[in-house]
């Protein structure tokens, strides 16, 4: 049986202290981004403008703590040289930080075009973007949930669950361009609802980018490349074109 020194125990013991912390980090950045399209979304139904612009400002918080992640995992990579499973968590740790950081971006989007359709009235109900929403929210905070747990079924879950939102987000943007079409005075709002879903759905890949590096990080291995996707926007444009 190999004797294991004291030292050794502590550098350990160490290490995995600061993987937790690196773990908690990640935490916390993901609750930082799932208020801050929560509260992008409620400023969009409520036309609530105030909201609005604190969500563009709150981005700034977001893009900071990524880079206090990314310091913190550069550290480890430099100190501590690890290898195997505990490699595959920092590496992923940054690869996730860079998914937040973007899902922020597109919060604070959303937040920005809220702004420019409040200088107007609403030319589309918004309750399928408010569903739309939700479940990217759902995905979201599941998403966290797997970091902090390290729960692979729930990044599985998340994994699955993308094609939802690229099927809502495909009838959004038929209804969109319908509206367009019936009244050239909607294409300018519908336009900016047009990129707020398209946002949305981003945030939704980028969620299911988190799932992805999360279930890496656990199992060493990989989920599998073609995920179900239900985007058909391009293709419904394509046809109908003239």
């Amino acid at each position: 049986m190999p004797i294991v020194s004291d030292e050794s125990r502590h550098i350990l013991s160490s290490f995995e202290t600061d993987l937790t912390r690196l773990r908690d980090m990640i935490a916390a950045m993901g609750g930082l981004v799932e208020t801050e399209l929560a509260d992008a979304t409620t400023a969009l139904i409520t036309r609530d403008a105030e909201l609005a612009a604190r969500v563009v400002e709150f981005d700034a918080r977001v893009d900071a703590e990524e880079r206090s992640i990314e310091q913190f995992a550069i550290r480890l990579l430099a100190t501590r040289a690890p290898v195997a499973n505990d490699l595959r968590q920092v590496v992923a740790a940054l690869k996730v930080t860079t998914d937040l950081e973007r899902i922020g971006d597109y919060a604070a989007n959303v937040a920005k075009r809220t702004l420019v359709l409040n200088e107007s009235s609403p030319a589309y109900p918004l309750a399928s973007l408010a569903q739309m929403s939700r479940l990217v929210q759902e995905n979201l905070k599941s998403t966290i949930d797997a970091i902090g747990d390290a729960d692979i079924e729930k990044a599985t879950a998340v994994w699955r669950a993308d094609q939802m939102i690229d099927d809502l987000y495909t009838t959004i943007f038929r209804e969109l361009i319908t509206y367009m079409m019936e009244d050239p005075r909607n294409i300018s709002a519908c336009t900016h609802l047009l990129f707020i879903a398209k946002n949305l759905e981003r945030i939704g890949d980028h969620a299911t980018n988190v799932a992805e590096l999360t279930y890496y990080a656990a199992t060493g291995t990989s989920l599998p490349e073609n995920r179900p996707k239900g985007d058909l926007s391009a293709a419904y444009f394509a046809q109908s074109k003239p």
